[in-house]
């Protein structure tokens, strides 16, 4: 083989080498953005899902206001408070799902109002009207939800009762808030993830998918953003938690798996319930079974 064509071999040995290399780079780092980036929701689209599927006409007559709470790290989240039609010291932080926004909360508002609740209802890092982000399932909106807490205390001194009531990854926000240990009174996790490589691990089993594309994702999302998706954990938080909680999850979910809420359930110090909803799905309990739903929270804040 003379000179030249060992040196023309080393060349295209190089560029497929580099081909190869991007490519994988880019679909790590695919991966990463897939899971982490957020496909967002305007809050008129929310709340046109929400009025296809339940009688909203009480929000209009609810009165409201409108703020902003800046967060640790400065990322401003914006809220809004519904106010009891009658003069009540009982606040609740809502937190909705992945995707939604504060909108997604208004179906438990009716609910908290009838134990006489003001209901502060807001969106997630990443979602609304917040600014574009990346979602970190529960580690940086854990950190945002707790300055929210304190953000209340202090905007409502003369509350007497605070609580957190959570859907999927706001339930993951409110357990993964615990490890601030929050000044509130209690919280309700309706259908959270104890990890989220769970998750992601089922969906791709389920798709018969490989599972090693998770750990791209975790490489990508590590390189991408500086976070792991392995360390995403809201279950480590409540090691040394005392906030009774109520989990609930429907007995149907596929998505995230009762399971997570039974291991929750069982990791945390204080008090906590879990209760199953037959014939319920993923955040689909309280369509499922309304009354039942209702009176376990009722049983629970009589309770705590």
């Amino acid at each position: 083989m003379t000179k030249r064509k060992r040196k023309l071999r080393i060349r295209i040995a190089i560029l497929i080498g580099c081909i190869l290399f991007f490519l994988s780079l880019g679909l790590i780092f695919g991966l990463a953005d897939y899971v982490m980036k957020v496909k967002r929701q305007t809050l008129e689209e929310a709340f046109a899902w929400q009025k296809d599927h339940y009688d909203v006409s009480f929000y209009e007559t609810l009165r409201k206001k409108n703020y902003e709470v800046r967060s640790e790290d400065g990322y401003i989240l914006h809220a809004q408070l519904l106010y009891h039609p009658e003069p009540s010291d009982k606040y609740i932080i809502l937190s909705h799902g992945h995707t939604d926004n504060r909108m997604g909360a208004l179906k438990y508002v009716p609910m908290y109002m009838r134990q006489g609740f003001n209901c502060i209802i807001y969106d997630l890092r990443a979602h609304g009207e917040n600014e574009p982000d990346f979602v970190t399932y529960g580690v940086r909106e854990g950190m945002d939800l707790n300055c929210l807490i304190e953000d209340t205390r202090n905007r409502y001194p003369n509350l007497t009762k605070l609580g957190l009531h959570g859907e999927s990854l706001g339930a993951a926000t409110t357990v993964t808030c615990m490890k601030y240990h929050p000044k509130v009174d209690f919280a309700v996790a309706d259908c959270g993830f104890a990890d989220i490589e769970n998750v992601l691990r089922g969906v791709l089993k389920r798709s018969k998918m490989p599972s090693f594309l998770v750990d791209l994702a975790d490489l990508g999302g590590k390189l991408r953003y500086g976070y792991s998706l392995k360390k995403m954990r809201p279950i480590d938080s409540l090691a040394e938690n005392t906030v009774p909680f109520l989990f609930i999850h429907g007995e149907d979910d596929d998505f995230i798996p009762p399971e997570n809420s039974r291991r929750m359930a069982e990791a945390t110090r204080g008090e906590s319930r879990m209760i199953l909803i037959p014939g319920a799905g993923h955040a689909g309990s309280v369509f499922a079974d309304p009354k039942t739903y209702e009176k376990e929270v009722a049983s629970f804040l009589a309770g705590v």
